[in-house]
């Protein structure tokens, strides 16, 4: 039965938590800390973050699935949290056991390739893949992660077939790239843009339908192959039959914590977009993801 005490009484009344199913230090848990020391302020109670890791981020998402749907457990994750349940059957289901509450943050990943490779745009890795099918090969931080479907989904769109590298994440797989052990890999703009900085990646793209605004020059993905859309994105849930009373105050909330002066100047230079969105559009967001995702592994043939 759905708890009413949130509706019944004040809320809070008592300490809050926030989720983070990564590690401390990133971009998911910095996200969730502007969001935790807003609602502190605002209500005056705790707002402890805390990160449960694990099982490639499932044992943080799951423990917020099976939360008391009451307010005082909350989740903050990436869009992992669908493109995990495309790959593979986890403890979870992203639409029935959550209560979507705002997109806080959405970014362009980025098409990134070693400076040996002798192609600089998606049309010349385009072209130069179909000339010799597998023999372009593309690095990701795992199979069924995000960077790997979405280097499917580049692949699928533009018939092409290119050999897929997997590292244990994007920290094994810059560098590999970087060396020309891979030829290319999509990468988040937060960890990719230093290094195309630096001159030990190049640039061919974004993902995301629209130019960057921290990357004007950069032509998107879909301006050579038309259909090709992705943007990670960060998002705030609640567990499902959390009230609607409840949900509607925290996604007005998640959207003024996004917009603190200090988080909007980071957010630019990362190439980062504050969202702050409603509750309706992160659920159709998920749906409609979850949908694209699981037509790329039956495609490919990478589920388990």
């Amino acid at each position: 039965m759905t708890s009413l005490a949130g509706v019944a009484q004040p809320y809070p009344e008592r300490p809050m938590r926030i989720i983070v199913n990564v590690t401390a230090g990133g971009g998911v848990d910095s996200t969730a800390r502007v969001v935790a020391q807003h609602l502190n302020a605002l209500y005056k109670q705790p707002v402890v973050v805390e990160n449960r890791t694990g099982a490639g981020g499932s044992i943080g998402i799951e423990l917020v699935a099976k939360a008391t749907p009451d307010g005082y457990t909350l989740l903050v994750c990436s869009s992992g949290i669908i493109t995990n349940a495309a790959y593979r059957k986890q403890g979870y289901d992203p639409i029935r056991d959550f209560q979507p509450v705002s997109i806080l943050t959405s970014a362009p990943y980025i098409v990134v390739a070693t400076p040996s490779l002798p192609a600089k745009s998606i049309n010349e890795l385009v072209t130069l893949a179909r000339r010799k099918p597998d023999a372009v090969s593309y690095a990701s931080s795992g199979v069924g992660g995000v960077t790997h479907l979405a280097a499917e989904l580049l692949a699928m769109l533009s018939d092409t077939k290119m050999l897929h590298v997997p590292y244990k994440g994007v920290v094994d797989a810059y560098p590999a790239v970087a060396a020309g052990e891979a030829n290319w890999m999509i990468g988040a703009s937060i960890s990719a843009l230093p290094l195309v900085r630096a001159g030990r990646l190049r640039a061919l793209a974004v993902t995301t339908p629209k130019r960057s605004r921290a990357l004007p020059d950069l032509p998107t993905v879909a301006e050579s192959v038309p259909g090709y859309e992705f943007a990670g994105w960060f998002g705030m849930f609640a567990p499902a039959g959390t009230p609607p009373e409840l949900v509607r105050k925290l996604s007005v909330e998640a959207k003024r914590a996004m917009q603190s002066p200090a988080f909007l100047s980071h957010a630019e230079f990362d190439g980062t977009e504050v969202v702050g969105s409603s509750p309706a559009e992160l659920s159709l967001l998920m749906k409609n993801e979850l949908a694209t995702w699981r037509e790329v592994v039956v495609k490919v043939g990478i589920g388990q």
